[in-house]
């Protein structure tokens, strides 16, 4: 969702979409209902081919031999050929010269969004080191020396910084722009206080490719996810409907993903109930653990963010080890199916169609009949020998 542990939660919160975890309840709040418009063909999309990107927060708008871009912290930025000159009005850090050659990405949604573009080969620096990688990509850049670890978010390594000759940092976290202005360094925010919803989960390709130059392989890449959500709402159309929740409880919080984010508009795309609908906010929000575990009765199904094999977790048995609380977790007693991500789920929202294809199967198995898992585990009810997790 770019959940657990940190390291857990980053690529979780941003598929799942984003490392930023909410800290207040919003159960009472209304959420918009999801349209057509990310999954219908025949809705009528702007695209900054014709000159205008609007995806929530995130806004693209074509001038006259330059573009603006309104990034996630509501920044705008002028995005310009490499070696035209500046517009008036922005400070230097403010502008971003394309296509993009060397970058420093904080967000494994991004990351992946980078390589669904056929652009890997620009991000020389991260903040995930090298044994936090399951993609082959990323572990063959730090391998040959192409890429470098900047250091945890919250404690960046400055010289890597100053060292790295970036041309822009994508990141999550907009507390980092002071010091980058002082490095002289444009910074584009690729996160928002407030949840990714579907359509922008989807389509979030066509925002990051003008800084590329890959606007076709972006069409391409989500004219590749919008079939599978058609192919998945044709396929789930009038069947019963799985109750589903999404979340965990830990130590001292329990943190959910609301009703706006995009996986829960996915379970009801896919002719399912999600338990957290009426909950609005920031992905990964904080909810009481009365309520988590009043939904749990409940729910057919759970999906919990702890990545398999974590913590030796790898059944419910375990699961319920961590955390005696779930106990009144329905979809971890035998009467119902509890999945967990696997390592590489969280890093491959280049493969975003999969991922869609994949929840839906495990939402309704009898219309995928014979699918095999790729991105969860099954997680059965006792200890079992541990599977094999790489990606």
């Amino acid at each position: 969702m770019k959940s657990i542990v940190i390291s857990a939660f980053a690529g979780l919160i941003f598929l799942l979409l984003l490392p930023r975890c909410g800290q207040n309840e919003s159960a009472s709040a209304t959420r918009p209902e999801i349209t057509d418009e990310a999954v219908n063909p025949e809705v009528k999309e702007d695209s900054a081919e014709a000159g205008f990107l609007n995806l929530g927060e995130f806004t693209l708008i074509k001038k006259e031999g330059y573009m603006l871009a309104r990034d996630g912290a509501g920044r705008t930025l002028a995005v310009i050929p490499r070696g035209a000159p500046h517009p008036p009005g922005f400070e230097p850090t403010m502008v971003v010269e394309i296509p993009l050659r060397r970058v420093a990405v904080y967000s494994w949604f991004d990351v992946a969004i980078i390589n669904a573009l056929g652009r890997a080969d620009t991000i020389v620096a991260v903040t995930t080191p090298e044994d936090g990688w399951h993609v082959d990509y990323i572990k063959r850049g730090f391998q040959e020396g192409r890429i470098a670890f900047l250091g945890d978010p919250g404690a960046i390594d400055y010289e890597t910084v100053k060292t790295s000759n970036l041309d822009l940092i994508m990141t999550w976290d907009p507390s980092i722009v002071p010091m980058m202005d002082q490095l002289g360094l444009p910074v584009l925010v690729t996160a928002t206080p407030i949840a990714t919803c579907l359509s922008t989960q989807i389509r979030f390709v066509e925002f990051l490719a003008p800084f590329f130059g890959e606007e076709q392989k972006a069409k391409d890449f989500y004219q590749k996810v919008k079939l599978s959500l058609e192919q998945i709402r044709a396929k789930t159309k009038g069947l019963k409907k799985p109750k589903a929740m999404w979340g965990d409880i830990y130590e001292k919080r329990v943190l959910v993903e609301p009703g706006n984010a995009w996986v829960a508009e996915l379970i009801g795309l896919a002719q399912s109930d999600y338990l957290f609908d009426d909950v609005y906010g920031t992905s990964c929000i904080e909810i009481s653990v009365e309520r988590f575990l009043y939904s749990g009765r409940d729910a057919d199904l759970y999906f919990t963010y702890r990545t398999a094999g974590e913590s030796k977790m790898y059944s419910k048995e375990a699961l319920l080890r961590i955390n005696p609380l779930l106990e009144g977790v329905k979809p971890l007693t035998p009467a119902g199916k509890a999945f967990a991500p696997l390592p590489h789920y969280s890093q491959s929202a280049d493969h975003l169609d999969e991922l869609l294809t994949e929840i839906a199967a495990i939402l309704h198995p009898d219309a995928y009949q014979g699918y095999r898992l790729k991105y969860f585990l099954e997680l059965p009810d006792k200890d079992q020998q541990s599977p094999n997790t790489q990606s």
